[in-house]
């Protein structure tokens, strides 16, 4: 099967999904069901291209207790490998601009009970970070890419303070997740996918100690040198397997 009959695929799963995001969002008002759905997807996705997760470290979070997981960011598909490999409930935290992506933005916007931020300035952007902190105190566990975007080279990248802020505002822990090997698959600039292997590594949780700036920016050093011990100075250098 050709990348481009693929591509057609998943464009189709994801406008599937978005719509059934919608329709069974009247019969699921705590939308606990709604996670069948991303998983699925998630699974297809991967199977769709050859492509296996192996997860280690799931001992390490509870079931039940929320967690911020945050992780490095390498291909487009960290988000099908998390989301199916995680064992959680997570929830994505998203940029609102996606809600004006036919169905699949739809979706996420009237369907699913994901995270949107606005990535802007001022008191609109103030606003929704406080409202997914709420959200997060409330029980939900969320998963951030703390590079903020796909790294161009292979090498991990500085982390952003978004996902450290928000753990600290939501005073929950934060679970530090290596994803290594997506990169060989589909790196960036690259439409050409290559089947293989990724990996997630889930450390141990790193529990909020205090308020404020300074908390912030050690978790982020922290968790920066937890993820770059199991995903190495550079990807490219990673078997896959």
């Amino acid at each position: 099967m050709s990348m481009i009959v693929k591509g057609i695929l998943v464009a189709l799963l994801s406008a599937l999904g978005g719509i059934a995001a919608i329709v069974v969002r009247p019969f699921d008002p705590t939308r606990s069901g709604f996670h069948w759905i991303p998983r699925t997807w998630s699974k297809l996705v991967l199977k769709l291209f050859g492509i296996s997760v192996d997860v280690r470290g799931a001992e390490h979070v509870q079931p039940g207790r929320p967690y911020v997981y945050v992780a490095n960011h390498s291909s487009y598909f960290d988000i099908p490998a998390a989301v199916y490999g995680i064992p959680d409930r997570i929830h994505i935290v998203y940029k609102k601009e996606l809600h004006r992506v036919p169905f699949f933005g739809w979706g996420l916007k009237w369907g699913s009970d994901y995270i949107a931020i606005d990535r802007g300035r001022g008191p609109k952007a103030a606003e929704s970070l406080e409202q997914a902190a709420k959200k997060i105190k409330g029980g939900k566990s969320v998963l951030l890419f703390a590079e903020g975007t796909r790294t161009s080279d292979g090498k991990l990248q500085p982390f952003k303070r978004g996902a450290f802020n928000l753990a600290v505002r939501a005073g929950v822990p934060v679970v530090p997740v290596a994803i290594s090997g997506s990169y060989r698959i589909l790196p960036r600039h690259s439409w050409r996918v290559r089947p293989g292997a990724i990996r997630l590594f889930i450390d141990k949780p790193i529990e909020i100690r205090r308020d404020g700036k300074d908390e912030e920016l050690k978790l982020m050093d922290e968790v920066h040198a937890v993820i770059e011990k199991y995903y190495g100075s550079s990807e490219a250098s990673d078997p896959g397997v």
